[in-house]
């Protein structure tokens, strides 16, 4: 009796799990937008405060193996270490169009030949015999 009891509960779980979710308010898409703004933000804040460490590692490894008398091989050459700035989130206005639509792309150039060459399909693709 149990056992058939566990897979009817199962399969009523997976449907309410496969239930449609209601589409996101456009106040819950611009929160999102900032989410994931403040999240990159955050990334590379990380990656800045990652960076001056290594530089500070690196530093006193040159150090006390200059103190030691080690030969060591001259570090790479890295670019600097900026830093991200404070965080600023600016939303787009929600009537702005994206560049697809307001025509900002270059127009098609005029075709000068056809597609395809001369050469007929089936001679290309040869259908197969069975």
């Amino acid at each position: 009796m149990t056992k058939s009891i566990i897979p009817l509960l199962l399969a009523l779980a997976s449907s309410a799990v496969l239930a449609k979710l209601p589409a996101l308010s456009e106040e819950a898409k611009g929160k999102a937008a900032e989410a994931a703004a403040k999240t990159a933000w955050s990334g590379k804040t990380d990656g800045y405060l990652l960076c001056k460490w290594q530089d500070k590692v690196a530093a006193s490894y040159y150090q006390s193996a200059k103190t030691a008398g080690k030969a060591t091989k001259p570090p790479a050459a890295l670019p600097p270490c900026t830093e991200p700035g404070p965080f600023a989130y600016t939303a787009n206005p929600p009537d702005s169009k994206p560049l697809e639509a307001a025509g900002a792309h270059s127009p098609a150039t005029t075709a000068t030949s056809p597609p395809s060459g001369k050469q007929p399909d089936a001679v290309v693709n040869p259908a197969k015999k069975s």
